[in-house]
């Protein structure tokens, strides 16, 4: 393989894939943030860093609400409100259920969140309540709210994912620590009326962000990644 600088690029292509490795090693879904608020300059890199996300036809199908400050909290007391009532109003399916190898990934993320936490094993109730702390965003500054066309239907959706991959990584390299949020979603008819969305726009999930709290010890684990034989093939 060569390591020549590609066209136009400062960097080699080892360099440059290995400043990829290190952002992908570094991100985690944060759960603790410090209150600082981000500078603007920095939130408008990520998006314009974000925005040249491949999409389907260049179709470019997401849009982002990013609440700060006292629009920050009106949101947060509205939707948690809404989750404490148990109600599920969502756009798009949720995984019917998980089984087999997903199952088990799930469960080893749940326990090493739980058991950081020193959360027992079994204890629903206490698990209920952490799950709760998705729409409190945390404690992120910033909240970003990602949506789609309904008219683009699941492609529009996995656009916005791509894109959401994107915004993480663009945050990572900015020092910003941030997690995605399929929970919000579950509030999606509430989102769309709060922030006045268009009855054909979908939501497809949140990403609470800011500089995190490294100290707090719920961002001292890492969940594992399975290892490149168990999810691709070569047929030649």
């Amino acid at each position: 393989m060569s390591t020549s600088n590609p066209s136009g690029s400062r960097h080699s292509t080892e360099e440059r894939i290995g400043i990829l490795e290190e952002l992908l090693d570094e991100r985690f879904s944060c759960r603790a943030f410090k209150p600082d608020p981000v500078p603007r300059p920095i939130i408008e890199r990520i998006l314009k860093v974000a925005q040249r996300t491949a999409s389907w036809c260049n179709s470019q199908p997401w849009q982002v609400v990013i609440a700060s400050g006292e629009a920050r909290e009106k949101f947060r007391k509205e939707i948690y409100a809404a989750a404490i009532t148990g109600k599920d109003d969502g756009d798009f399916p949720f995984p019917r259920e998980y089984r087999g190898i997903y199952l088990e990934r799930r469960r080893e993320s749940g326990f090493q969140l739980y058991n950081t936490l020193g959360i027992a094993r079994g204890d629903r109730a206490a698990y209920a309540k952490q799950a709760l702390e998705n729409f409190n965003f945390f404690g992120a500054p910033h909240v970003a709210i990602i949506h789609t066309d309904e008219a683009l239907g699941i492609y529009g959706a996995i656009d916005c994912g791509a894109y959401v991959g994107n915004f993480m990584l663009a945050a990572q390299a900015l020092g910003l620590g941030t997690i995605p949020q399929a929970a919000l979603a579950h509030q999606s008819g509430l989102i769309r009326r709060h922030f006045k969305l268009g009855d054909n726009r979908r939501v497809v999930c949140g990403i609470s962000f800011g500089f995190a709290d490294n100290d707090h010890r719920v961002n001292s684990y890492r969940t594992s990644r399975a290892a490149v034989a168990e999810a691709a093939a070569f047929v030649e």
